[in-house]
């Protein structure tokens, strides 16, 4: 079984835009997202690859002020309906902290009536102080990082938060107002049964979320979760009990009335991220702060990772992005295929192939043969996608537009 755990990007011949066919050129005119990357953490989770930092109180407000120089320096009154702060940890800071940069977001764009302003936040941190400020200063909805309903669990990832935390911080925040809350599961934790899974997911849906984000724990090389599950003889359940985990979930939240519309997300009608939208409908999207990356157009660019270095450089003028590159063609054409195959629904083929000037059938058509035939992918109404079996072979049949 291979499952999709995100893509890296694919580097491709770099060409000028006017080489670029005019169906192929996404205008700046088209709605943006905004994502604001917050890299501070009261502790550092033991399988988190992300680029975070340990809080430093001095340190972060040099930070902010970087983070809303780079915001203002980019101003062009661009119309938005989706602002993202992801971490690390946004709730660590103070809501006039967050009211500040969604100031400069307005100042700077053209937030389009009904934005979504949603910030990712630890339970341990949600007071029903911060929770109130939060909503006066703007922020729309809630991505609370749940990860498990069993503290057991919880304390082999190092997660300073504990179930009844989490149970209580959302209802508080429900009480609060907050009429769009998202959790994040983790599923094939160390030491995970399917009926531990369940009781997490069940945990999950006595809540009623608005929107559930379901992830696959991916462990990389160097995390320090390899070394603790050595020590304790920790394993993982085998892949096929994995997908199991992954197809039961899927199915308790639906017969709950949520419906899934990509791989690892469900939500009730309405409520899904429009921010991570703009990833899977080949959108557009600007990331300020230390690490964070952009796509507009045909133009892509990262900052750099470093939070000095990030600092530094704002607040002195000089340019924070690392790298950026003009795509080609194909290789925005492949992205919007891979990315689009994410979705329940699929990618229109029609559109698609107007934008890029490609034949998707003509391209890959053989390569893509098998997995038609075995049934893992569907071709209909001129849309393109994956079965849920072929959710769980993602990565392979993604594979054939790298």
């Amino acid at each position: 079984m291979v499952w999709w755990q995100g893509r890296d990007v694919v580097s491709a011949e770099t060409c000028s835009i006017e080489s670029l066919p005019t169906a192929a050129r996404i205008t700046a005119s088209d709605k943006l997202g905004l994502y604001l990357h917050i890299p501070f953490c009261s502790a550092i989770c033991n399988y988190c690859n992300f680029n975070r930092i340990l809080f430093n109180e001095s340190l972060k407000e040099s930070y902010l002020t970087a983070i809303e120089l780079e915001v203002r320096k980019m101003a062009d009154g661009s119309s938005v309906d989706s602002v993202h702060f992801g971490g690390g940890t946004p709730s660590l800071l103070l809501p006039e902290e967050v009211g500040r940069l969604v100031a400069a977001c307005r100042d700077s764009f053209n937030l389009a009536s009904g934005t979504e302003i949603s910030l990712e936040a630890n339970p341990e941190s949600l007071t029903i102080e911060r929770l109130t400020g939060y909503r006066q200063a703007g922020i729309t909805r809630l991505s609370i990082g749940v990860q498990s309903f069993l503290n057991e669990e919880l304390a082999r990832l190092d997660r300073s938060h504990t179930a009844s935390d989490a149970e209580r911080v959302f209802r508080t925040a429900r009480r609060e107002g907050f009429d769009n809350l998202s959790l994040d599961l983790m599923m094939w934790l160390p030491g995970q049964t399917l009926v531990e899974w369940q009781t997490s997911v069940d945990a999950a849906l006595a809540l009623a979320p608005d929107h559930v984000s379901l992830y696959l724990l991916e462990l990389y090389s160097s995390a320090p979760l390899q070394a603790q599950m050595a020590r304790q003889a920790w394993s993982r359940v085998p892949d096929d009990d994995a997908a199991d985990m992954y197809l039961d979930a899927m199915e308790r939240f639906e017969g709950a009335g949520y419906h899934q519309y990509e791989i690892s997300n469900v939500a009730r009608p309405g409520k899904r991220s429009q921010h991570n939208l703009k990833y899977w409908t080949d959108g557009a999207w600007i990331g300020f702060g230390c690490g964070a990356h952009s796509t507009r157009g045909n133009l892509r660019w990262h900052n750099v990772s470093s939070v000095d270095d990030y600092v530094v450089k704002a607040q002195n003028g000089v340019e924070v992005r690392a790298d950026q590159r003009m795509r080609s063609v194909e290789e925005c054409g492949s992205d919007a295929l891979i990315m689009g195959l994410r979705l329940v629904d699929g990618v229109d083929l029609d559109i698609v192939e107007t934008r890029y000037e490609i034949d998707v059938r003509g391209q890959y058509g053989s390569a893509l043969r098998p997995f038609l035939d075995v049934g893992v992918l569907v071709e209909e109404n001129r849309r393109l996608r994956l079965t849920r079996q072929g959710m769980l072979v993602a990565n392979e049949i993604m594979s054939v537009f790298v």
